[in-house]
């Protein structure tokens, strides 16, 4: 043990370094596990669609649709969330399945939608690049 501290006082920078990659983690972590958004999978993503009369929500910019959505995908890229909101009223009580190309954009659209007061919100996770890889069908706008 003693070799362990000396390690820490003699390398103080390296250890601090560690520490907050760590808490970055576990911050991250903690933040989507309380979010009350889920992340599904491609697969389980089409198994929801399927039984549920869900909204599916395309959170990419213009020139990505244009490569081809999913289903009957509603295009509201990001930067236009917070002020088009209000197309998306009238499906409060449905779930919501948000995408982007990978997934971040539509964590953070989902996000916003929580936070709008839609309760059934499902984030895809990898986004439309799982989507591709899971050979799943994609229509062009």
């Amino acid at each position: 043990m003693h070799e362990y501290l000396d390690f820490v006082v003699s390398n103080p920078l390296p250890f601090a370094v560690l520490v907050f990659i760590l808490a970055m983690i576990g911050w991250t972590e903690f933040s989507r596990m309380t979010s009350g958004v889920k992340h599904l999978s491609a697969s389980e993503v089409v198994q929801l669609m399927n039984r549920d009369d869900a909204v599916i929500l395309d959170v990419r910019d213009d020139a990505e649709v244009r490569e081809g959505m999913i289903g009957k995908s509603k295009h509201i890229p990001l930067s236009a969330l917070g002020q088009r909101l209000a197309e998306l009223d009238k499906h409060r009580e449905k779930t919501v399945i948000a995408y982007c190309r990978s997934g971040n954009r539509s964590s953070q659209a989902c996000r916003m939608l929580r936070k709008a007061g839609f309760q059934r919100v499902v984030n895809l996770r990898g986004g439309m690049l799982a989507w591709r890889d899971a050979n799943l069908p994609v229509r062009k706008r």
